[in-house]
């Protein structure tokens, strides 16, 4: 009999960050991390798990979206699923009705994404292989058939992709020893939310160095004046060899962002982080010409591979930012990747939320193996937040991420945290509300 799947389970799961301000930024001071959880489930009793990233209010909204694109996938072959998950993803953002709700952006891009990361992590809990090896296993071509190129031509054909891709394929297998060996670089933003006092910020900065981190983080944009005095006590406690990047959570407009990091300038930052809106490509190429040597980078609210094009093309950014939930899931970041590849631009996911760190490593170590075949300036983002609700949580050992050996894409949380931080009956919310 064939395998199907049966059903499409959708939770609304939060977690109360906001009532120790952690995550809090100068767009979001008081985030409660939260997810709109999926789970397929088979005829032969087999799961697949993914999840859409968002910060508390409106998880609702996003829950609805995955329970409304559910009837597309119940009922579908599951061996036809993980052979092409591209044909799924296609399906999902295609469909003339949906599209509309878009296209390609949104509360229903995302759910798209959310869903087709749940065949992923299924195909890859089928093949007895975490998903950067799952993928990595994958030939130059059939990488590739799992990209839909028809916007993205201008910038990146099929072929370019497979010439890519078949010019890393010499030393992938030295690539994945070193990984296996050595794990992925660590930048982490646990000391830098906004919402930390003073001595919190100091200790955190310092505690990062000798964890063995090279780059932190601190979220910008709430007052000059602090932000002046937050960099100067970073600075201070990590020294002058230590990277500090930092990020303004698109909360300036364009002559706002220059201004603003012309003063912080002398802390020698060195990125500046979603600047100004997500959406505004000429604005990111302003600020970049404008901000040498400081680097520009974002991504985490950049709906779909063709805006990231536009970046490229614009020469807007200096860091590309993936996030594993944002865009539509892996095959849409698989496409993403590879134009990072074509236009020489190192990526750096974002990985800051609940979960976001477990899921997007597996798209980075993959790039290192099979695509960019580098780590040079290249780091994925880590917070020392909420992991010990996830089945495979991410490991970090000396400021870089260890390679994960569980079959799956990690999204998988664990049923105590299901059953405690749902929304809004769990116990941790029965007596709480939300910020």
């Amino acid at each position: 009999m064939t395998e199907r799947i049966v059903s499409v389970d959708a939770l609304d799961v939060r977690f109360p960050t906001s009532r120790h301000r952690d995550g809090s930024d100068a767009m979001n001071p008081f985030p409660d991390y939260s997810a709109a959880y999926v789970v397929l489930r088979t005829s032969a009793g087999a799961e697949g798990h993914g999840f859409v990233f968002t910060v508390g209010r409106g998880t609702e909204i996003q829950v609805a979206a995955l329970r409304t694109l559910a009837g597309m996938v119940v009922g579908r072959s599951v061996e036809e699923l993980v052979a092409d998950p591209g044909a799924m993803a296609r399906r999902l953002i295609g469909d003339s009705q949906i599209r509309w709700l878009g296209p390609e952006k949104g509360v229903v891009h995302m759910a798209a994404g959310g869903l087709v990361n749940a065949v992923w992590d299924l195909a890859a809990r089928r093949a007895g292989k975490p998903l950067w090896k799952l993928l990595a296993d994958l030939t130059p071509e059939q990488v590739v058939a799992q990209i839909d190129f028809r916007y993205l031509r201008d910038a990146l054909t099929p072929d370019e992709a497979l010439e890519l891709l078949r010019a890393a394929a010499g030393g992938r297998a030295e690539r994945e020893r070193l990984l296996l060996a050595d794990g992925y670089p660590a930048y982490t933003t646990t000391p830098g939310w906004l919402g930390y006092d003073d001595e919190k910020l100091a200790r955190l900065c310092k505690e990062a160095v000798a964890d063995g981190y090279d780059l932190i983080k601190l979220k910008v944009g709430g007052d000059l004046a602090d932000d002046v005095r937050r960099l100067g006590i970073a600075r201070q406690a990590v020294g002058s060899q230590v990277r500090i990047a930092v990020d303004a959570n698109q909360i300036w407009g364009v002559h706002d962002a220059i201004d603003w990091m012309r003063e912080l300038s002398v802390f020698d930052p060195y990125w500046i982080e979603e600047p100004t809106s997500p959406d505004d490509v000429l604005g990111h190429a302003a600020v970049r010409r404008a901000l040498p040597p400081i680097k520009v980078a974002t991504g985490e609210h950049v709906h779909n591979a063709v805006m990231f094009k536009q970046l490229l093309q614009a020469g807007a950014v200096d860091v590309v930012q993936i996030d594993a939930c944002r865009v539509g899931g892996v095959n849409e970041n698989l496409a993403v990747l590879l134009l990072a590849a074509k236009f020489g631009v190192p990526v750096c996911p974002h990985a800051g939320g609940v979960g976001l760190c477990e899921l997007v490593q597996h798209l980075a170590m993959f790039d290192y193996v099979a695509v960019s075949g580098t780590t040079e300036d290249r780091y994925i983002e880590y917070v020392d937040h909420l992991h010990e609700h996830f089945a495979d949580p991410v490991r970090i050992r000396g400021g870089r991420y260890l390679a994960p050996a569980a079959a799956g894409m990690s999204a998988e949380m664990v049923p105590a945290a299901l059953e405690a931080y749902r929304f809004p009956d769990g116990p941790q919310w029965a007596t709480t509300a939300p910020a």
